[in-house]
């Protein structure tokens, strides 16, 4: 992500303005805006994959599946972004809306350039979101996804998936995501099922 090359703040209307206007995307945070690059051929195929997989298995349960697209309000009044891939099934979350509030489930799809910045300060922002239960990180070079769940306490489990038989069980929406679907028609493959030694 690059901030935007003037140094001047952004009121939230201007932001939005900014948007609509603009055939880039950018994050808003405090009053600064940064544009939001876009990701490799990989990272494309990673994310479009989930897309896919989500829509066919929450087809009729009442529940929405967004892309890179479609603006998430994570802290109203302060942070605006676009995450790879969020599922929403309130009905203030409708399609004729520029704008999603309550996401039960994110996924990131890692690249080198953001990798950090998804694992960490994203993550720490969008466990601000109540209606949020499951956050996955996706590698998009290695066979490895990261679960982290939100537990009945509060507390957020973290679970590495990195098998040819793993899946993500998804109780709140009904469905199962295996990541099979998530790395369908890439070469990457399960490093634990074929463990390399130099």
């Amino acid at each position: 992500m690059e901030q935007l090359a003037t140094a001047r703040r952004y009121t939230v209307e201007e932001y939005f303005a900014l948007e609509e206007a603009s055939e880039e995307r950018h994050l808003f945070y405090r009053g600064e805006v940064f544009a939001m690059s876009g990701g490799v051929g990989t990272h494309n195929i990673v994310k479009q994959n989930s897309v896919i997989s989500l829509r066919l298995a929450l087809r009729g349960k009442g529940c929405r599946v967004y892309d890179e697209n479609v603006r998430l309000a994570v802290l109203q009044g302060e942070l605006y972004t676009y995450p790879d891939v969020m599922v929403t099934c309130h009905s203030d979350d409708s399609p004729d809306k520029v704008m999603m509030h309550h996401p039960v489930l994110i996924i990131e799809v890692l690249s080198p350039g953001t990798e950090s910045y998804d694992r960490v300060w994203k993550f720490s922002c969008y466990t601000q979101l109540s209606s949020l239960q499951h956050y996955l990180l996706v590698s998009a070079s290695n066979w490895l996804v990261e679960w982290y769940r939100r537990e009945p306490s509060g507390v957020w489990s973290f679970t590495p998936l990195a098998s040819q038989d793993d899946a993500v069980t998804l109780p709140e929406l009904g469905i199962t995501l295996p990541l099979t679907d998530i790395y369908n028609e890439l070469s990457i493959i399960p490093q634990l099922d074929r463990p390399q030694m130099n």
